[in-house]
């Protein structure tokens, strides 16, 4: 069976602000792109202004909102208080971390591989709009998108996935969607996931973290009541699955 999860989040996030246009063009720019070469970004944001380009791009390294890659590239920066975590355990070690640009191809694999089967249908959307985006992370005026993601071997075998909406009627809200390849169920991986995606949620002032699934799925409802969720609410045939209709469970766990 497959188990996977998809929530919602009451959050309070930093603003993008920006005190010169050509900052916000490049910007903008190297988060479209997702990872992009400094020379590239160059000749398309500010062609005749070398100078100017490296001035700004200083500027957006030193205030937190881009980052090199260690090949030189220029991508949107992951937070700096978020760090890899090391698990060990007797028949496997395995790694959670916040994700980089380089996992998109991962992350992708890993999202097909889960929702093959048509039962994590939000999970089968991310996974498309990533893979024709090219570009992992988002922080922008429309949307912010953080990915964590638990690996093995370098390998990406699970990941956690927070998306807010940044229009201001809709800012105190998230989406997160979960998930660990089959064959690396049962280690435990879930579970970190799901902490690290909380904490992370917590620590940038979430309140109330609200989940959505077909209700089919009572393996992922049984595992996050474990958790200390509830179901709050259930939506009758909300989904099509292979020609029926399911209903959807609606969970929410105080954070």
């Amino acid at each position: 069976m497959v188990v996977w999860w998809h929530t919602t989040a009451m959050t309070l996030r930093r603003p993008l602000e920006f005190d010169h246009d050509d900052r916000r063009r490049i910007y903008e720019y190297v988060e479209e792109q997702g990872r992009v070469d400094p020379d590239e970004a160059q000749s398309e944001c500010l062609p005749h202004d070398p100078g100017g380009f490296r001035h700004h791009v200083a500027i957006l390294r030193r205030n937190g909102y881009l980052e090199r890659t260690p090949e030189g590239d220029l991508q949107v920066a992951v937070d700096a208080d978020e760090v890899a975590e090391e698990y060990d355990r007797e028949d496997l070690s395995f790694s959670v971390r916040p994700a980089r640009q380089a996992d998109l191809t991962g992350i992708v694999g890993a999202m097909r591989q889960v929702v093959e089967d048509g039962s994590y249908i939000v999970a089968e959307s991310v996974a498309q709009e990533v893979d024709h985006d090219q570009a992992l992370l988002r922080h922008n005026e429309l949307e912010s998108r953080m990915f964590f993601v638990a690996t093995v071997d370098d390998e990406v075998v699970g990941w956690v996935h927070i998306r807010s909406p940044e229009l201001s009627k809709l800012a105190h809200t998230a989406e997160l969607t979960l998930g660990v390849l089959e064959e690396y169920r049962d280690h435990g991986i879930g579970s970190h996931l799901l902490q690290r995606g909380l904490q992370w949620a917590a620590s940038r002032g979430y309140e109330k973290v609200y989940q959505s699934l077909p209700a089919t799925n009572q393996q992922a409802i049984a595992f996050l009541e474990d958790h200390g969720w509830s179901v709050e609410a259930v939506r009758e045939d909300h989904y099509t699955i292979a020609g029926e209709y399911v209903d959807e469970a609606m969970l929410a766990v105080d954070l």
